[in-house]
Protein backbone atom coordinates (compact mmCIF):
# COMPACT_ATOMS: atom_id res chain seq x y z
CA UNK A 1 0.00 0.00 0.00
CA UNK A 2 2.98 2.42 0.79
CA UNK A 3 4.87 1.28 -2.43
CA UNK A 4 1.57 1.95 -4.46
CA UNK A 5 1.11 5.96 -2.53
CA UNK A 6 4.90 6.64 -2.70
CA UNK A 7 5.76 5.07 -6.02
CA UNK A 8 8.14 6.91 -8.74
CA UNK A 9 4.82 8.24 -10.83
CA UNK A 10 2.67 9.30 -8.26
CA UNK A 11 5.72 11.15 -6.55
CA UNK A 12 6.07 13.02 -9.91
CA UNK A 13 2.57 14.00 -9.70
CA UNK A 14 2.98 15.11 -6.18
CA UNK A 15 5.84 16.96 -7.05
CA UNK A 16 4.44 19.17 -10.30
CA UNK A 17 1.13 19.39 -8.93
CA UNK A 18 3.25 21.30 -5.15
CA UNK A 19 5.26 23.23 -8.24
CA UNK A 20 1.67 24.24 -9.81
CA UNK A 21 0.51 25.33 -6.11
CA UNK A 22 3.52 27.51 -5.34
CA UNK A 23 3.75 29.34 -8.72
CA UNK A 24 2.05 32.68 -9.12
CA UNK A 25 0.77 31.72 -12.68
CA UNK A 26 -3.29 30.57 -13.43
CA UNK A 27 -3.99 27.07 -14.05
CA UNK A 28 -7.19 25.19 -15.07
CA UNK A 29 -8.93 22.22 -13.39
CA UNK A 30 -7.61 18.99 -13.87
CA UNK A 31 -7.35 15.84 -12.15
CA UNK A 32 -4.44 17.19 -9.66
CA UNK A 33 -6.18 20.37 -8.52
CA UNK A 34 -9.37 19.55 -7.68
CA UNK A 35 -9.17 20.33 -3.81
CA UNK A 36 -8.04 24.13 -5.19
CA UNK A 37 -11.25 26.56 -4.87
CA UNK A 38 -11.16 29.20 -7.55
CA UNK A 39 -13.73 31.40 -7.28
CA UNK A 40 -15.92 33.15 -10.46
CA UNK A 41 -17.06 36.27 -10.89
CA UNK A 42 -20.45 37.39 -11.48
CA UNK A 43 -20.91 38.91 -14.51
CA UNK A 44 -22.16 42.89 -13.81
CA UNK A 45 -25.70 43.93 -15.01
CA UNK A 46 -25.67 48.03 -15.01
CA UNK A 47 -26.96 50.47 -17.24
CA UNK A 48 -23.49 51.05 -18.56
CA UNK A 49 -23.11 47.24 -19.48
CA UNK A 50 -26.37 46.88 -21.05
CA UNK A 51 -25.65 50.31 -23.17
CA UNK A 52 -23.01 48.58 -24.40
CA UNK A 53 -24.65 45.68 -25.39
CA UNK A 54 -27.67 47.02 -26.90
CA UNK A 55 -28.14 46.54 -30.58
CA UNK A 56 -27.63 49.24 -32.22
CA UNK A 57 -29.89 50.97 -34.92
CA UNK A 58 -26.97 52.41 -37.78
CA UNK A 59 -29.54 55.10 -39.35
CA UNK A 60 -29.92 57.24 -36.21
CA UNK A 61 -26.32 56.46 -35.00
CA UNK A 62 -25.31 58.40 -38.62
CA UNK A 63 -28.03 61.21 -38.31
CA UNK A 64 -26.30 62.34 -34.53
CA UNK A 65 -23.11 62.42 -35.98
CA UNK A 66 -24.87 64.51 -38.82
CA UNK A 67 -25.82 66.85 -36.22
CA UNK A 68 -23.13 67.06 -34.42
CA UNK A 69 -21.24 68.25 -37.21
CA UNK A 70 -23.63 70.69 -37.58
CA UNK A 71 -23.99 72.05 -34.19
CA UNK A 72 -20.04 72.16 -34.80
CA UNK A 73 -20.19 74.44 -37.68
CA UNK A 74 -22.98 76.57 -35.86
CA UNK A 75 -20.92 76.87 -32.57
CA UNK A 76 -17.94 78.33 -35.07
CA UNK A 77 -20.59 80.41 -36.35
CA UNK A 78 -21.59 81.82 -33.30
CA UNK A 79 -17.88 82.94 -32.59
CA UNK A 80 -17.38 84.79 -36.36
CA UNK A 81 -21.09 86.62 -35.69
CA UNK A 82 -19.70 87.80 -32.66
CA UNK A 83 -16.78 89.17 -34.08
CA UNK A 84 -16.99 93.13 -35.06
CA UNK A 85 -16.62 92.92 -39.36
CA UNK A 86 -18.45 89.58 -39.26
CA UNK A 87 -15.46 87.43 -39.58
CA UNK A 88 -12.53 86.00 -37.87
CA UNK A 89 -8.63 85.10 -39.01
CA UNK A 90 -8.05 81.28 -38.34
CA UNK A 91 -5.48 82.00 -36.14
CA UNK A 92 -8.15 83.18 -33.85
CA UNK A 93 -10.73 80.22 -34.72
CA UNK A 94 -8.03 78.00 -34.05
CA UNK A 95 -7.91 79.47 -29.78
CA UNK A 96 -11.57 78.54 -29.75
CA UNK A 97 -11.44 75.24 -30.94
CA UNK A 98 -11.14 73.32 -28.38
CA UNK A 99 -13.98 75.57 -26.53
CA UNK A 100 -16.10 74.40 -29.58
CA UNK A 101 -15.59 70.89 -28.79
CA UNK A 102 -13.31 70.34 -32.34
CA UNK A 103 -10.92 68.03 -31.89
CA UNK A 104 -8.98 68.44 -35.48
CA UNK A 105 -7.58 71.56 -37.15
CA UNK A 106 -9.80 74.47 -38.02
CA UNK A 107 -8.54 74.47 -41.32
CA UNK A 108 -9.35 71.23 -42.34
CA UNK A 109 -12.65 71.36 -40.90
CA UNK A 110 -13.39 74.62 -42.77
CA UNK A 111 -12.65 73.15 -45.86
CA UNK A 112 -14.55 70.34 -45.80
CA UNK A 113 -17.94 72.67 -45.45
CA UNK A 114 -17.52 75.20 -48.35
CA UNK A 115 -21.41 75.62 -47.85
CA UNK A 116 -21.08 77.20 -44.76
CA UNK A 117 -17.65 78.69 -44.53
CA UNK A 118 -15.79 81.09 -46.92
CA UNK A 119 -12.01 81.10 -46.09
CA UNK A 120 -10.20 84.53 -48.19
CA UNK A 121 -7.16 86.16 -47.87
CA UNK A 122 -7.69 89.36 -45.93
CA UNK A 123 -7.02 92.34 -48.79
CA UNK A 124 -5.33 94.58 -46.30
CA UNK A 125 -4.00 92.24 -43.19
CA UNK A 126 -3.37 89.79 -46.04
CA UNK A 127 -4.19 86.52 -43.53
CA UNK A 128 -6.32 83.94 -44.17
CA UNK A 129 -9.73 85.01 -42.40
CA UNK A 130 -13.25 82.97 -42.64
CA UNK A 131 -16.69 84.34 -42.77
CA UNK A 132 -20.20 82.70 -43.39
CA UNK A 133 -21.87 81.73 -46.40
CA UNK A 134 -24.71 83.94 -47.69
CA UNK A 135 -26.67 80.25 -47.85
CA UNK A 136 -26.08 79.61 -44.04
CA UNK A 137 -26.97 83.12 -43.14
CA UNK A 138 -30.25 83.11 -45.33
CA UNK A 139 -31.13 80.10 -43.43
CA UNK A 140 -29.99 81.32 -39.74
CA UNK A 141 -32.42 84.07 -40.56
CA UNK A 142 -35.30 81.84 -41.84
CA UNK A 143 -35.21 80.38 -38.99
CA UNK A 144 -35.41 82.76 -36.90
CA UNK A 145 -38.37 84.05 -38.59
CA UNK A 146 -40.14 80.65 -38.45
CA UNK A 147 -39.70 80.67 -34.79
CA UNK A 148 -41.04 84.26 -33.90
CA UNK A 149 -44.10 83.62 -35.98
CA UNK A 150 -45.01 80.24 -34.44
CA UNK A 151 -44.98 82.02 -31.06
CA UNK A 152 -48.36 80.94 -30.13
CA UNK A 153 -47.01 77.11 -30.59
CA UNK A 154 -44.58 77.76 -28.72
CA UNK A 155 -46.32 79.34 -25.91
CA UNK A 156 -48.79 76.05 -26.02
CA UNK A 157 -45.94 73.81 -25.64
CA UNK A 158 -44.39 75.55 -22.91
CA UNK A 159 -47.97 75.32 -20.91
CA UNK A 160 -48.23 71.43 -21.57
CA UNK A 161 -44.68 71.46 -19.82
CA UNK A 162 -45.49 73.55 -17.08
CA UNK A 163 -48.81 71.47 -16.54
CA UNK A 164 -46.45 67.95 -16.85
CA UNK A 165 -44.76 69.30 -13.76
CA UNK A 166 -45.65 68.55 -10.09
CA UNK A 167 -46.02 71.74 -8.78
CA UNK A 168 -46.60 73.73 -12.03
CA UNK A 169 -43.25 75.52 -12.10
CA UNK A 170 -40.65 74.90 -14.17
CA UNK A 171 -36.30 75.63 -13.65
CA UNK A 172 -35.62 78.66 -15.75
CA UNK A 173 -32.52 77.30 -16.14
CA UNK A 174 -33.37 73.62 -17.08
CA UNK A 175 -35.87 75.83 -19.49
CA UNK A 176 -32.56 77.93 -20.83
CA UNK A 177 -30.67 74.09 -21.50
CA UNK A 178 -33.51 72.62 -23.94
CA UNK A 179 -34.30 76.33 -25.49
CA UNK A 180 -33.13 74.36 -28.81
CA UNK A 181 -35.22 71.17 -28.91
CA UNK A 182 -38.05 73.49 -27.63
CA UNK A 183 -37.96 75.57 -30.36
CA UNK A 184 -37.78 78.82 -28.05
CA UNK A 185 -35.44 82.14 -29.58
CA UNK A 186 -32.75 83.16 -27.50
CA UNK A 187 -34.29 86.06 -26.13
CA UNK A 188 -37.37 84.53 -24.71
CA UNK A 189 -37.32 85.89 -21.79
CA UNK A 190 -37.38 89.51 -22.36
CA UNK A 191 -39.07 89.03 -25.61
CA UNK A 192 -42.01 86.38 -25.70
CA UNK A 193 -42.42 85.65 -21.72
CA UNK A 194 -43.82 89.80 -21.21
CA UNK A 195 -46.74 89.44 -24.07
CA UNK A 196 -48.16 86.08 -22.27
CA UNK A 197 -48.49 87.39 -18.77
CA UNK A 198 -51.64 86.22 -18.51
CA UNK A 199 -50.63 82.00 -19.38
CA UNK A 200 -47.04 82.13 -18.23
CA UNK A 201 -45.77 84.52 -14.51
CA UNK A 202 -42.07 84.56 -13.89
CA UNK A 203 -42.69 83.91 -9.69
CA UNK A 204 -39.38 84.58 -9.11
CA UNK A 205 -35.51 85.39 -11.36
CA UNK A 206 -35.65 81.16 -11.81
CA UNK A 207 -38.69 80.27 -11.78
CA UNK A 208 -41.68 80.18 -14.38
CA UNK A 209 -45.12 79.33 -13.53
CA UNK A 210 -48.41 77.98 -14.83
CA UNK A 211 -51.44 80.72 -14.31
CA UNK A 212 -54.22 78.71 -15.01
CA UNK A 213 -54.86 75.19 -16.01
CA UNK A 214 -56.29 74.28 -19.73
CA UNK A 215 -57.56 71.02 -19.92
CA UNK A 216 -58.22 71.60 -23.66
CA UNK A 217 -54.64 71.12 -23.97
CA UNK A 218 -54.08 68.13 -21.62
CA UNK A 219 -54.07 65.66 -24.45
CA UNK A 220 -51.00 63.69 -24.67
CA UNK A 221 -49.63 62.99 -28.09
CA UNK A 222 -50.03 59.06 -27.54
CA UNK A 223 -53.89 59.64 -26.80
CA UNK A 224 -54.14 60.41 -30.59
CA UNK A 225 -51.89 57.38 -31.83
CA UNK A 226 -54.27 55.29 -30.00
CA UNK A 227 -57.46 56.89 -31.21
CA UNK A 228 -55.91 56.36 -34.49
CA UNK A 229 -54.96 52.83 -33.92
CA UNK A 230 -58.43 52.09 -32.79
CA UNK A 231 -60.90 53.64 -35.12
CA UNK A 232 -58.91 53.04 -38.52
CA UNK A 233 -57.23 49.26 -37.22
CA UNK A 234 -60.14 48.47 -35.46
CA UNK A 235 -58.76 47.12 -32.22
CA UNK A 236 -59.85 46.02 -29.61
CA UNK A 237 -60.12 48.90 -26.77
CA UNK A 238 -58.17 46.36 -24.08
CA UNK A 239 -55.23 46.55 -26.60
CA UNK A 240 -55.17 50.13 -27.18
CA UNK A 241 -56.34 51.94 -24.11
CA UNK A 242 -52.76 51.67 -22.29
CA UNK A 243 -50.63 50.98 -25.05
CA UNK A 244 -47.42 52.42 -26.99
CA UNK A 245 -45.96 52.38 -30.23
CA UNK A 246 -43.29 49.85 -30.28
CA UNK A 247 -40.61 49.46 -33.32
CA UNK A 248 -37.80 47.80 -32.33
CA UNK A 249 -33.99 48.47 -34.52
CA UNK A 250 -33.31 45.90 -36.66
CA UNK A 251 -31.83 42.67 -35.53
CA UNK A 252 -33.43 43.25 -31.98
CA UNK A 253 -32.71 39.40 -30.49
CA UNK A 254 -36.76 38.41 -28.77
CA UNK A 255 -35.75 36.14 -26.27
CA UNK A 256 -38.53 33.25 -24.83
CA UNK A 257 -41.27 34.79 -23.09
CA UNK A 258 -40.55 38.41 -24.51
CA UNK A 259 -43.83 38.47 -26.24
CA UNK A 260 -45.80 37.54 -23.21
CA UNK A 261 -44.30 39.74 -20.96
CA UNK A 262 -44.66 42.76 -23.27
CA UNK A 263 -48.10 42.00 -23.92
CA UNK A 264 -49.08 42.43 -20.22
CA UNK A 265 -47.32 45.51 -19.98
CA UNK A 266 -48.75 47.16 -22.98
CA UNK A 267 -52.44 46.15 -20.75
CA UNK A 268 -51.30 47.31 -17.41
CA UNK A 269 -52.99 50.22 -16.56
CA UNK A 270 -51.61 53.34 -15.47
CA UNK A 271 -51.92 57.43 -14.30
CA UNK A 272 -51.59 59.47 -17.48
CA UNK A 273 -49.51 62.49 -17.84
CA UNK A 274 -51.27 64.88 -17.43
CA UNK A 275 -53.06 63.65 -14.59
CA UNK A 276 -52.29 64.34 -11.09
CA UNK A 277 -51.96 61.30 -8.93
CA UNK A 278 -51.76 62.85 -5.17
CA UNK A 279 -55.06 61.47 -4.63
CA UNK A 280 -54.47 58.03 -6.06
CA UNK A 281 -50.51 57.41 -5.21
CA UNK A 282 -48.57 55.13 -6.85
CA UNK A 283 -47.55 51.77 -5.04
CA UNK A 284 -47.13 49.09 -8.04
CA UNK A 285 -43.69 49.42 -9.26
CA UNK A 286 -44.44 48.61 -12.69
CA UNK A 287 -47.27 50.99 -12.38
CA UNK A 288 -45.08 53.84 -12.21
CA UNK A 289 -42.37 52.73 -14.09
CA UNK A 290 -45.52 53.35 -16.85
CA UNK A 291 -46.42 56.58 -16.01
CA UNK A 292 -42.72 57.65 -16.10
CA UNK A 293 -42.41 56.54 -20.11
CA UNK A 294 -45.84 58.05 -20.60
CA UNK A 295 -44.05 61.56 -19.11
CA UNK A 296 -40.96 61.09 -21.36
CA UNK A 297 -42.65 60.00 -24.09
CA UNK A 298 -45.09 63.44 -23.89
CA UNK A 299 -41.70 64.98 -23.28
CA UNK A 300 -39.89 64.30 -26.11
CA UNK A 301 -42.57 64.68 -28.30
CA UNK A 302 -43.22 68.53 -27.54
CA UNK A 303 -39.73 68.85 -29.04
CA UNK A 304 -38.96 70.29 -32.44
CA UNK A 305 -36.80 67.27 -33.67
CA UNK A 306 -37.96 64.23 -30.69
CA UNK A 307 -34.47 64.43 -29.67
CA UNK A 308 -33.03 65.68 -26.42
CA UNK A 309 -29.87 65.00 -24.75
CA UNK A 310 -29.47 62.53 -21.48
CA UNK A 311 -28.02 65.04 -19.59
CA UNK A 312 -30.33 68.04 -19.92
CA UNK A 313 -33.62 65.19 -19.27
CA UNK A 314 -32.02 64.21 -16.17
CA UNK A 315 -32.51 67.86 -14.94
CA UNK A 316 -36.56 67.19 -15.18
CA UNK A 317 -36.30 64.74 -12.77
CA UNK A 318 -37.88 65.73 -9.52
CA UNK A 319 -39.85 68.33 -11.46
CA UNK A 320 -41.89 65.97 -13.25
CA UNK A 321 -41.77 63.42 -10.68
CA UNK A 322 -39.46 61.02 -11.91
CA UNK A 323 -37.59 59.76 -8.95
CA UNK A 324 -35.50 56.56 -11.02
CA UNK A 325 -32.42 56.15 -13.11
CA UNK A 326 -33.34 57.53 -16.62
CA UNK A 327 -30.96 55.78 -18.02
CA UNK A 328 -31.50 52.57 -16.70
CA UNK A 329 -35.26 53.11 -17.50
CA UNK A 330 -35.08 54.27 -21.30
CA UNK A 331 -32.73 51.10 -21.61
CA UNK A 332 -35.79 48.72 -20.40
CA UNK A 333 -37.62 50.12 -23.11
CA UNK A 334 -35.68 49.78 -26.63
CA UNK A 335 -38.65 49.48 -28.94
CA UNK A 336 -39.77 53.20 -27.74
CA UNK A 337 -36.62 55.04 -26.89
CA UNK A 338 -32.88 55.18 -28.42
CA UNK A 339 -30.15 56.20 -26.76
CA UNK A 340 -27.54 57.25 -29.25
CA UNK A 341 -24.09 57.31 -28.14
CA UNK A 342 -22.58 58.82 -31.30
CA UNK A 343 -21.54 62.55 -31.55
CA UNK A 344 -19.73 62.79 -28.16
CA UNK A 345 -22.90 62.73 -26.02
CA UNK A 346 -25.76 60.69 -24.96
CA UNK A 347 -28.62 61.41 -26.52
CA UNK A 348 -32.70 60.18 -26.31
CA UNK A 349 -34.98 59.70 -29.26
CA UNK A 350 -38.37 58.70 -29.77
CA UNK A 351 -37.93 55.83 -32.14
CA UNK A 352 -41.68 56.21 -33.65
CA UNK A 353 -41.17 59.69 -34.80
CA UNK A 354 -38.07 58.58 -37.72
CA UNK A 355 -37.98 56.29 -40.25
CA UNK A 356 -34.51 56.03 -42.49
CA UNK A 357 -33.16 58.76 -40.31
CA UNK A 358 -35.90 61.26 -41.21
CA UNK A 359 -38.74 63.03 -39.30
CA UNK A 360 -41.92 61.27 -40.29
CA UNK A 361 -43.82 64.15 -39.52
CA UNK A 362 -41.67 67.67 -39.69
CA UNK A 363 -42.66 70.93 -38.45
CA UNK A 364 -41.90 74.36 -40.14
CA UNK A 365 -38.52 74.78 -37.95
CA UNK A 366 -37.26 71.05 -38.14
CA UNK A 367 -37.58 72.20 -42.60
CA UNK A 368 -35.29 74.97 -42.14
CA UNK A 369 -32.91 72.91 -39.44
CA UNK A 370 -32.96 69.99 -42.33
CA UNK A 371 -31.52 72.44 -44.95
CA UNK A 372 -28.74 73.32 -42.69
CA UNK A 373 -28.09 69.70 -42.29
CA UNK A 374 -27.96 69.22 -46.51
CA UNK A 375 -25.19 71.85 -46.41
CA UNK A 376 -23.30 69.49 -44.05
CA UNK A 377 -24.18 66.68 -46.42
CA UNK A 378 -23.09 68.16 -49.29
CA UNK A 379 -19.71 68.83 -48.41
CA UNK A 380 -17.53 70.01 -51.33
CA UNK A 381 -20.02 68.84 -54.16
CA UNK A 382 -21.78 71.62 -56.05
CA UNK A 383 -18.71 74.63 -55.60
CA UNK A 384 -18.64 75.97 -59.02
CA UNK A 385 -17.59 79.34 -60.70
CA UNK A 386 -20.73 81.19 -59.81
CA UNK A 387 -19.90 81.19 -56.09
CA UNK A 388 -16.27 82.20 -56.59
CA UNK A 389 -17.28 85.39 -59.26
CA UNK A 390 -19.41 86.31 -56.65
CA UNK A 391 -16.70 86.04 -54.25
CA UNK A 392 -14.61 88.68 -56.61
CA UNK A 393 -17.31 91.06 -56.88
CA UNK A 394 -17.68 91.06 -53.32
CA UNK A 395 -13.99 91.16 -52.29
CA UNK A 396 -13.79 94.19 -54.90
CA UNK A 397 -16.47 96.19 -53.64
CA UNK A 398 -14.35 96.00 -50.56
CA UNK A 399 -11.54 96.97 -51.58
CA UNK A 400 -8.26 96.10 -53.11
CA UNK A 401 -9.49 97.34 -56.05
CA UNK A 402 -5.47 97.30 -57.94
CA UNK A 403 -4.38 93.67 -57.15
CA UNK A 404 -8.22 92.65 -57.87
CA UNK A 405 -8.05 94.26 -61.26
CA UNK A 406 -4.62 92.54 -62.04
CA UNK A 407 -5.69 89.43 -60.73
CA UNK A 408 -9.35 89.82 -63.17
CA UNK A 409 -6.56 91.49 -65.77
CA UNK A 410 -4.67 87.97 -65.87
CA UNK A 411 -7.69 85.49 -66.12
CA UNK A 412 -8.70 87.63 -69.11
CA UNK A 413 -5.43 87.23 -70.38
CA UNK A 414 -5.53 83.42 -69.95
CA UNK A 415 -9.04 82.90 -71.21
CA UNK A 416 -7.76 84.94 -74.30
CA UNK A 417 -5.02 82.79 -75.02
CA UNK A 418 -6.97 79.90 -74.29
CA UNK A 419 -10.14 81.16 -76.59
CA UNK A 420 -7.37 81.37 -79.61
CA UNK A 421 -5.62 78.15 -79.01
CA UNK A 422 -9.15 76.36 -78.97
CA UNK A 423 -9.93 78.86 -82.18
CA UNK A 424 -6.21 77.44 -84.00
CA UNK A 425 -7.13 74.13 -82.93
CA UNK A 426 -10.70 73.83 -84.31
CA UNK A 427 -9.41 75.71 -87.70
CA UNK A 428 -6.57 73.61 -88.40
CA UNK A 429 -8.51 70.31 -87.57
CA UNK A 430 -11.57 71.96 -90.36
CA UNK A 431 -8.55 72.68 -92.64
CA UNK A 432 -7.03 68.83 -92.03
CA UNK A 433 -11.12 67.62 -92.56
CA UNK A 434 -11.46 69.68 -96.02
CA UNK A 435 -8.09 68.56 -97.19
CA UNK A 436 -8.93 64.94 -96.41
CA UNK A 437 -11.19 64.00 -99.23
CA UNK A 438 -9.11 65.25 -102.03
CA UNK A 439 -5.56 63.67 -100.42
CA UNK A 440 -8.34 60.54 -100.30
CA UNK A 441 -9.34 60.84 -104.32
CA UNK A 442 -5.50 61.69 -105.64
CA UNK A 443 -3.96 58.64 -103.74
CA UNK A 444 -7.05 56.77 -105.62
CA UNK A 445 -5.77 57.71 -108.56
CA UNK A 446 -2.76 56.86 -108.76
CA UNK A 447 -3.12 53.60 -107.39
CA UNK A 448 -5.33 53.08 -110.32
CA UNK A 449 -2.35 54.14 -112.84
Amino acid sequence: MAFFMFGPGNLHALSVRLRILGGSATFQYGPFNLCVQRRWKKPVDSARTRLESRTRDHMLDKLMVQLRNLKLALALREVISQQRNGYASLQLLSKWRHEVGLNIEIGAFLKKYPHIFQIYVHPVKRNYCCKITQKMADLIAEEDAVIRENETDIVQRLKKLLMLSVNGTLNMHALWLVRKELGLPDDYRSSMLPKHQHDLYLESPDTLSLVSRNDELAVAKIEEWRKKEYTEKWLAESETRYAFPINFPTGFKIEKGFREKLKNWQRLPYTKPYEKNDSHPIHNVERLEKRIVGILHELLSLTVEKIIPLERLSHFRRVFGMEVNLRELLLKYPGIFYISTKGSAQTVILRESYTKGCLIEPNHVYNVRRKMLDLILSGCRSVGEPESAAWLAEEYAEGSCHELQNNMFQVDTANTILQRETDSDSYIKNHNSEELPHQHFCDSQERSK
